[in-house]
């Protein structure tokens, strides 16, 4: 697939598109994707990842399943005249060449570069076979037997206690705490708001070593509006989709959509990193070592090069 051939800031285009969505009451890191799963490229079977899930899945189709224009010809297919499409970031990596040449390769610094491309909806094409499309599911009646395997199957996870009526992740003790379950309006609210802390875990020296954490001075008491704080919204919604859940609870909704309103609009960059270490965090508690490594990497490779 060819990147669209125009020189545009993506960052930009990117936070433009999640802006969009705030201003019409949606918050695409709180949308409730358990219906539809995560979005797929529905020739390669392959899931987005990153910033690209949340673009995706705020469309509100009834599948989450995507191609490119040429993918959709391939199988036969074809784009409905007039259908609009969608934005998909990737990241490309560049050889500096501001760099002084040394001789020898192992000097050569690359850096990543942000590119684009657009994918359609299913729901947008005609003609595709109907081998290839998605068959209906029912719906999952263990919503919270997952819940818990996520839990229980995230490696070196701190230790979780009930006291009081404040959640929150302590560093120092390496510990998550809680309300019990009773206190919540439903159970999904519940492990939703347990993925948050578990997200902030993640951040620890002992497991992805995240600077926005680390480096704070008292960092459970993180700005809610913070970089890291974004990391760990975004990262909790990630798990509740691989769940099947939707855990929000709708108070104080437009408050909160106006404070990342702002955040957003000062700082262009900020949505796509964090969307960044939301995926690597959810990929940890999950134990996914397996999977794409290349784009593992690659996403590896960005947080350790991004300058925020």
């Amino acid at each position: 697939m060819q990147p669209t051939p125009k020189t545009r800031d993506v960052f930009a285009l990117v936070t433009n598109r999640i802006i969009e969505h705030l201003e019409n009451g949606i918050v695409p890191w709180k949308k409730p994707w358990s219906d539809r799963g995560l979005p797929r490229n529905l020739l390669t079977g392959k899931p987005y990842r990153g910033i690209n899930v949340l673009l995706l899945s705020s469309l509100s189709y009834e599948e989450n399943m995507f191609l490119t224009f040429n993918q959709a010809q391939a199988l036969g297919g074809k784009v409905r005249t007039g259908e609009k499409s969608h934005l998909v970031v990737f990241w490309k990596w560049l050889e500096d060449t501001s760099a002084k040449d040394m001789g020898n390769e192992a000097m050569k610094k690359k850096i990543p570069y942000l590119r684009y491309y657009q994918v359609f909806n299913i729901a947008q094409c005609s003609d595709i076979p109907q081998w290839y499309l998605p068959l209906s599911q029912p719906c999952k009646n263990d919503h919270i037997g997952i819940c818990e395997a996520i839990v229980e199957c995230m490696p070196c996870a701190p230790d979780i206690r009930h006291m009081g009526d404040e959640a929150y992740y302590h560093p120092f003790f390496d510990l998550v705490n809680m309300p019990s379950m009773h206190q919540f309006i439903n159970s999904e609210t519940y492990y939703s708001t347990l993925f948050h802390e578990l997200i902030h875990s993640t951040g620890a020296k002992s497991r992805l070593n995240r600077k926005e954490l680390v480096s704070a001075v008292i960092p459970d008491k993180i700005g809610r509006y913070s970089l890291e704080e974004l990391t760990a919204e975004i990262g909790a919604c990630y798990l509740n989709s691989y769940a099947g859940i939707d855990g929000w609870d709708f108070q104080n909704h437009i408050a909160y959509i106006q404070n990342w309103l702002e955040r957003l609009r000062n700082d262009k960059r900020m949505i796509v990193y964090a969307s960044a270490q939301a995926q690597r965090a959810a990929d940890y508690i999950l134990n996914l070592k397996g999977g794409d490594k290349e784009e593992s990497v690659n996403e590896d490779m960005l947080i350790e090069t991004f300058v925020v």
